[in-house]
């Protein structure tokens, strides 16, 4: 019968735990060398940049900043044995994070405008800002320009005609952006890519493609339905130029 243990029965003593690996003490040259990079590389900040520390909010940053990499320190020190390895491993992806950023905010403008010529290609009818005060739009498989605009802050593809002496827009675009098209007087007779129509004169509080703006632009709102509505020369003529130079439509305008 196995024995079930009673008040003389003697618990086994635990086994010994190896003891805890004796903890290193970090050397102080790593740490004392990391505060002299950083306090070299303040110092070449303030001289490459002088007098970019001035207001006090400035010198808060600047202050808290040193906070922080104290505490690091501070960290590091009571730390146990360090794979330096490792850290520098960290502290270099770290660095190429912060160098990605960095190129990424000093050339913003010019990866904006990358993204807008991707787009311009993709999507013809977005125009791209090729330089100052300057329009690129793409032409489109047909052969014709198309372009997106805002009339009254609402969003308008347009096909460029300059055989159109008006800005003409469809029907449907018209009732989209908020225009009654039934209340509407149709006296003006309009010249479209689908032949002469009538059509009623209205003036849309602003007309925009891209940066180019123009506030209180007469418009013809045309009375039977369109394909596109019409960029003309009511548009046109206020630009400083545009020209056609193989597949693409340059528009330049003056402030």
């Amino acid at each position: 019968m196995p024995d079930g243990g009673g008040p003389w029965r003697h618990e086994p003593d635990p086994e010994p735990q190896p003891p805890a690996p004796p903890r290193s003490r970090l050397a102080w040259g790593p740490v004392l060398a990391l505060v002299a990079a950083l306090a070299a590389g303040a110092a070449l900040l303030f001289k490459l940049f002088p007098g970019a520390i001035r207001s006090p909010g400035d010198w808060a940053w600047l202050v808290g900043g040193g906070a922080w990499v104290a505490l690091a320190c501070a960290g590091l020190l009571r730390a146990g044995r360090i794979d330096w390895g490792e850290k520098a491993r960290h502290a270099a992806i770290w660095a190429g994070i912060v160098a990605v950023l960095a190129v990424g905010i000093a050339y913003r403008d010019e990866l904006a405008q990358v993204g807008q010529r991707v787009r311009g290609e993709f999507s013809s009818t977005y125009p791209v800002t090729s330089g100052s005060h300057e329009l690129v739009v793409t032409q489109s498989d047909d052969g014709g320009f198309f372009v997106m605009g805002q009339v009254n802050g609402q969003p308008v593809r347009f096909l460029v005609d300059t055989g159109a002496s008006d800005t003409v827009l469809s029907p449907a675009d018209a009732r989209r952006i908020g225009i009654d098209t039934a209340g509407l007087t149709y006296d003006q007779r309009a010249e479209t890519a689908n032949g002469e129509g009538l059509g009623a004169r209205i003036t849309a509080d602003s007309l925009a493609v891209g940066p180019i703006r123009h506030a209180n632009v007469p418009v013809l709102v045309n009375q039977q339905p369109m394909s596109s509505s019409l960029l003309g020369m009511a548009f046109l003529g206020r630009l400083d130029s545009f020209q056609v130079k193989g597949r693409k439509l340059y528009l330049s305008w003056k402030d």
